[in-house]
């Protein structure tokens, strides 16, 4: 799932519902609570004090700041505290500073830096500097692929995609299903996934595994493959008990398909008492509307605004927030303005339909409809994206377009929510 959609429904008014497992529901407290009291994160470490001493105002110590920037990747995964990443930016500018050999690869970690930033153009100009160098170039060839997929650059993307072909390698295949997915092809991109998840059981590589198992859960519930998604959540948790994107994976199934709202809280309580990333806050939120309990939704709301209000944050979060502006009749406007900056960050059919959507939602059905046609129309199957067309279709009067959008959307409420199911019916 990707939950940047789930905002959407988060600000209309509660429908009639009733909690109720589905015939068949499949997840089990038990096979989860034991991650749910696993301890918190750590931040530190003897091997990350050592190499983090030796750094001084004047260190040339190349090698400790290599070190000490991947430490700080991990804790920031880890925990979503944006000053981890922050850090792990600032020896990485150190080390491009001083680093006489192995440039290459610390423009390329940097760049993967920015990317997790969204700095995207800023990934980019350091992701061309890895490749200009020579050093490494499957890698930096790879990396470019990537950048240009965030930038919406996917003429590029796809240029570099033919370059790193090679159907035994781990980094070209989840690159593969990336693309496969992009084009609406679910059933390759979940080939090429389980083909890349037996290369990394394979290598033993524990990192590789837990990746290749999380994309795929999340790969099996996009196509409905509710059981398979809960159960590669579950191996990701096996394999690192503090995984919270796997807990919030298996909360989304207990809320969105077996529509156990209480029982989803329960479990992000436990993530968030761990994990920073503001985005929690809002699927709480969205579950807490479900459960009609506007006290706490307010509450998680308010808890979102205070966290992305940290300037470190960039536009890291501008899409949820977007959603959030579009949804009170009052800040439409601020939607607009920050839906304009995120197509000038990237252009991609997703900032687009931010961009579509906002100008309705502001008043504006004919520009929105002018975006939609242009920018969005047939170049993704994003569910959210779906609605949004089809609501800007309904308010243009072009009713035939809303009715097959409708019959997908159906098909979508797994990925949408269940606070979406009557907005659907509705179209």
């Amino acid at each position: 799932m990707k939950f940047i959609t789930l905002v959407m429904g988060l600000l209309i008014l509660s429908a009639c519902h009733t909690e109720k497992k589905p015939v068949g529901a499949i997840t089990n407290e038990n096979d989860y609570n034991k991650f749910l009291t696993a301890e918190a994160p750590t931040t530190t470490s003897k091997y990350f004090e050592i190499w983090n001493s030796k750094i001084k105002p004047d260190s040339m110590q190349l090698t400790s700041f290599g070190i000490v920037a991947s430490e700080y990747n991990r804790y920031f995964k880890s925990t979503g505290d944006i000053q981890y990443l922050k850090k792990a930016a600032q020896a990485l500018h150190r080390a491009v500073t001083i680093a006489a050999v192995g440039k290459s690869n610390y423009y390329r970690a940097l760049a993967r830096n920015y990317i997790a930033q969204h700095r995207f153009k800023e990934a980019l100009e350091w992701a061309v500097k890895a490749h200009n160098l020579g050093s490494g170039l499957k890698e930096s060839e790879q990396l470019l692929f990537d950048v240009h997929m965030e930038l919406g650059n996917y003429t590029e993307a796809e240029s570099y995609l033919k370059k790193i072909r090679n159907m035994s390698d781990f980094g070209y295949l989840i690159r593969l299903a990336k693309w496969s997915d992009h084009k609406g092809d679910l059933t390759k991109a979940i080939g090429f996934m389980e083909i890349a998840k037996r290369i990394a059981e394979t290598s033993k590589n524990k990192e590789l595994i837990l990746w290749s198992y999380t994309n795929l859960a999340d790969y099996y519930g996009h196509a409905g493959r509710i059981k398979k998604s809960y159960d590669h959540y579950l191996k990701s948790l096996q394999l690192d008990p503090k995984n919270a994107y796997a807990k919030k994976g298996i909360a989304w199934i207990v809320f969105s398909y077996e529509r156990n709202a209480t029982e989803a809280l329960r479990i992000l309580d436990a993530v968030t008492h761990q994990n920073q990333s503001p985005d929690y806050w809002l699927l709480k939120a969205e579950i807490a509307e479900y459960l009609e309990d506007n006290q706490k939704k307010d509450s998680y709301l308010e808890q979102f605004d205070r966290e992305v209000g940290n300037p470190s944050y960039g536009d890291m979060y501008n899409g949820h927030t977007v959603a959030l502006l579009q949804e009170r009749p009052d800040t439409t406007d601020k939607a607009l303005h920050l839906a304009m900056k995120e197509v000038q960050n990237r252009a991609t059919p997703q900032t687009y339909d931010m961009l579509a959507y906002s100008y309705l939602k502001r008043g504006d059905k004919n520009k929105a409809m002018e975006i939609a046609e242009k920018h969005v129309a047939g170049q993704t199957q994003e569910p959210e994206i779906l609605y949004h067309l089809a609501e800007i279709y309904k308010e243009n009067g072009v009713t035939e377009k809303v009715a097959d959008l409708k019959e997908a959307l159906q098909q979508a409420i797994y990925e949408l929510g269940p606070l979406m199911e009557q907005r659907i019916s509705e179209l």
